[in-house]
């Protein structure tokens, strides 16, 4: 588990939460992906209710990542509470476990995903990007949950 006290929370402004994330997640749902996007789906820990936002997926030496960019979100607290997750793209889902990494895990795969998605994410990285020194992407990494994708278990 990360050592970060779940806290820091960037919540989404008007546009993403009104035009950005919905029209991103029609095309999800309709199976276009941008750049790897997907559909992530966590039951919520208190309503039991399936709750869905978009997300970014990283594949990091043949591994598969999700990374929390706005720090600890509802489906982040899901996740952490136990609740089922999986990934969907068009009618396509897939029952996933997510498994969260401690931070001294961390710099190589922010890097990675800064390289991949810093001009949708970066302004939630306080001015570091993948060129950023190591002392300063070891100062973010708390402020970012990141989570090893693999299959759910059957049953």
């Amino acid at each position: 588990m990360a050592s970060q006290p779940a806290s820091r929370y960037l919540q989404p402004d008007w546009f993403t939460r009104t035009i950005f994330n919905p029209a991103i997640n029609l095309l999800m749902r309709v199976g276009i992906s941008i750049y790897g996007s997907r559909i992530l789906a966590v039951r919520g820990r208190k309503s039991g209710q399936w709750r869905t936002t978009p997300v970014n997926l990283l594949e990091y030496q043949g591994q598969h990542y999700l990374v929390a960019p706005r720090g600890v979100t509802q489906w982040v607290r899901n996740v952490r509470a136990g609740s089922p997750a999986e990934l969907r793209l068009g009618p396509r889902r897939w029952p996933i476990r997510l498994d969260e990494l401690p931070d001294e895990q961390k710099p190589d795969l922010l890097r990675a995903y800064l390289r991949k998605w810093r001009w949708e994410v970066g302004q939630f990285f306080e001015g570091v990007g993948p060129e950023a020194s190591l002392a300063d992407i070891q100062r973010i990494a708390p402020n970012h949950p990141i989570f090893r994708i693999s299959a759910a278990p059957a049953g």
